[in-house]
């Protein structure tokens, strides 16, 4: 387990250079995150040149010979945060990484280290040592994925999904024919199931049904919606088909999954049958 301490009077909290200021070489004692507030900068380290943008993440680490040289037309600002690290073996670390991220919170993360830094309230240093213990776990994990699943998918496959996200953008899951779903993806029929079942082991048409199915799981177990109106919301015309429909591909009928404990209930067909990365593309995930 990663513990992560503070190192006493090294942050968080910035400084401020005027036009053309250096600082370094140096040898680093500890480790340290930096990121730029206003303004540019250039950091050195044996042979790497990393030019540093508001935006970036830096980590130095402990031993490195480094130097920085700030913006040489206008004032610069960065915060820093110096601290120790134990419980994680040192590796090929990144140096970067960006804090634009649309899913990422490093952004947020050291937005808050430097507000408790700053108004140090009650116990901060408690609270800046987690925060600054999960923003190294964040890091050390590497960008997070966004919109990645798209590019894994044949694309007559992710032509689909954004038909069916279209036509599900209301809310309401309805079924939808084997002619539209290949209107949309641009191939024939044939080709589209065939490209499902290579990649999931069942067509098109019964892939969405297995993603309505799932849609029901929430309202199940985190609403009092009545069988019917989840079988409105799920696509179905009646509590009777869905329920039927349910009970054969979950083994229990709906009334029955209602009380079951997540743990124990049976497995999503979306995780079982590989869908998940479907699921990704449609409103609300």
């Amino acid at each position: 387990m990663i513990s992560v301490d503070l190192v006493p009077r090294l942050g968080p909290t910035v400084a401020d250079y005027p036009p053309g200021s250096a600082f370094g070489p140096r040898d680093a004692r500890s480790y340290q995150f930096v990121w730029l507030l206003r303004g540019s900068a250039t950091w050195l380290w044996d042979d790497v040149l990393l030019p540093l943008t508001p935006g970036k993440l830096l980590l130095v680490q402990p031993g490195m010979r480094d130097s920085f040289r700030w913006d040489t037309r206008t004032p610069t600002r960065h915060a820093y945060v110096h601290f120790t690290l134990t419980g994680h073996a040192q590796a090929d670390w990144p140096l970067v990484r960006d804090l634009t991220g649309r899913h990422d919170p490093m952004g947020a993360l050291c937005r808050y280290l430097l507000w408790l830094g700053t108004e140090c309230p009650p116990g901060w240093q408690v609270q800046a040592g987690e925060t600054l213990r999960l923003l190294v776990l964040i890091f050390l994990a590497g960008p997070a994925q966004t919109d990645s699943t798209p590019a894994t998918l044949p694309e007559p496959v992710v032509a689909m999904m954004r038909a069916v996200r279209e036509h599900w953008s209301d809310g309401l899951a309805r079924p939808i024919p084997m002619r539209r779903l290949a209107t949309a993806a641009q191939v024939s029929p044939s080709t589209l199931c065939r490209t499902f079942r290579r990649r999931f082991g069942v067509g098109p048409v019964a892939a969405i049904e297995l993603l309505r199915l799932a849609r029901a799981e929430p309202l199940l177990w985190q609403s009092n919606l009545s069988m019917h109106a989840i079988a409105v919301q799920c696509g179905f015309a009646d509590a009777y088909h869905f329920s039927r429909r349910f009970r054969a591909i979950y083994g229990m009928a709906p009334t029955t999954f209602r009380f079951t404990a997540p743990e124990t209930a049976p497995p999503s067909p979306v995780e079982s049958g590989g869908l998940a990365a479907l699921q990704s593309l449609l409103p609300g995930t």
